[in-house]
C-alpha cells in the first residue's frame, strides 16, 4: 500500500507458524523446515509483528508429542528464522526445556497454553530469562478440554483464573511488564448454542484489561466460526477472523494471533485510515 496510516490502533499481528502434521487448520503445510522458514518470511513481508512457532497441535482431542519430537520440529526453524527476520519470535509450548532451547536460539516470548501449570520448571525459565510470557486460560488438557466443561459465570471465572496466574508469576519473579494474558478461545469452552462461550469472550474482551500488561486473542479459523455460517473447512473461516481482528483492535486488544496475516494487516490498515480521517475531520471542525 502506498498509504501508511498513523499507528492509531496499537494492536499487533502474531502470525501462526505450525510446524506440525496435524494442526486443525494448516497441519502439514509447513511441516518441513524449508517450508516453515519460507512461510515465516512471507508473514513478515505481509505485515506480521510477531511469529509464533508451535510444534505440538493443541486442537481438541490432540495427543501430546514427545519432548524430542517437539525439539526436532521447532528449534531448527527458530534458529534459522531468527537470523533472517527482525521481528520477535514466540515459542508456543508448555514444556520448560522447549522454551529454554527456543530462547537460546532467538525466541523472546513464551506462549504457554497451560499458564505455566503443566511444567513446574517453566516459571524458573521465564523469570531467569527475563522474557515475555503469555498466560492462557484452559480447562483440562487439549485431549480432554472439550469433555463437558462447566461454568457458573464464564467471564468471571476466566478473569479470576488469569489474575491468579499473573499473581503467581509476579511472586516468582516475573516482571509485570513481561506478562500478557489470553482468555483461550476454544480451549475448554462450551459448544452449546453455536459455541456461545467463545462469542461471549470476544464480545466482552475488554473486561480483561488491567489484569496483565496486555491481552492476546487467538480465534483464527476456529470451529465456532464455522458454526455461524456453516463453513466446513478451516480455511473458509477467514471472514470471521477478520471481523474478530477489527473488533479486537477497537476493544484495545494488544495482540491478535492469526493464520491470515496479509488479510488481517490490510483490514487493520483500513481501520487506521478511517480513524485517522475521522480524527482529522474532528480536529478541523
Amino acid at each position: 500500500m502506498e498509504y501508511k496510516s498513523d499507528n492509531l490502533c496499537q494492536i499487533k499481528i502474531m502470525g501462526i507458524l505450525n510446524v506440525t502434521p496435524d494442526s486443525f487448520s494448516d497441519g502439514g503445510d509447513y511441516f518441513s523446515k524449508e517450508k516453515a522458514v519460507e512461510r515465516a518470511i512471507e508473514m513478515v513481508d505481509a505485515g506480521a509483528d510477531i511469529i509464533d512457532v508451535g510444534g505440538e497441535s493443541t486442537r481438541p482431542g490432540a495427543e501430546p508429542v514427545s519432548l524430542e519430537e517437539e525439539i526436532e520440529r521447532t528449534i531448527p526453524v527458530i534458529e534459522t528464522i531468527s537470523k533472517r527476520i527482525e521481528i520477535p519470535i514466540s515459542i508456543d509450548t508448555y514444556k520448560a526445556e522447549i522454551a529454554e532451547r527456543a530462547l537460546d536460539c532467538g525466541a523472546t516470548i513464551v506462549n504457554d497454553i497451560s499458564a505455566m501449570r503443566f511444567d513446574s520448571r517453566m516459571i524458573d525459565v521465564v523469570a531467569n530469562r527475563d522474557c515475555k510470557i503469555i498466560l492462557m486460560h484452559m480447562k483440562g488438557k487439549p485431549k480432554s478440554m472439550q469433555k463437558n466443561p462447566v461454568y457458573e459465570n464464564l467471564l468471571e471465572e476466566i478473569a479470576d483464573f488469569l489474575r491468579e496466574r499473573v499473581q503467581f508469576a509476579k511472586e516468582k519473579g516475573v516482571k509485570p511488564c513481561n506478562i500478557q494474558i489470553d482468555p483461550g478461545i476454544g480451549f475448554g469452552k462450551r459448544k452449546e448454542d453455536r459455541y456461545r462461550d467463545n462469542l461471549n469472550i470476544i464480545s466482552n474482551i475488554d473486561i480483561f484489561k488491567g489484569i496483565a500488561n496486555g491481552i492476546v486473542l487467538g480465534a483464527s479459523r476456529k470451529s465456532f466460526m464455522g458454526r455461524i455460517f456453516e463453513d466446513k473447512y478451516a480455511k473458509e473461516r477467514i471472514y470471521g477472523g477478520l471481523a474478530v481482528a477489527m473488533w479486537s483492535a477497537l476493544m484495545g486488544v494488544d495482540i491478535i494471533r492469526v493464520h491470515d496475516v496479509e488479510a488481517t494487516h490490510q483490514v487493520l490498515e483500513y481501520l487506521n485510515i478511517f480513524k485517522k480521517m475521522r480524527r482529522d475531520s474532528d480536529d478541523s471542525g
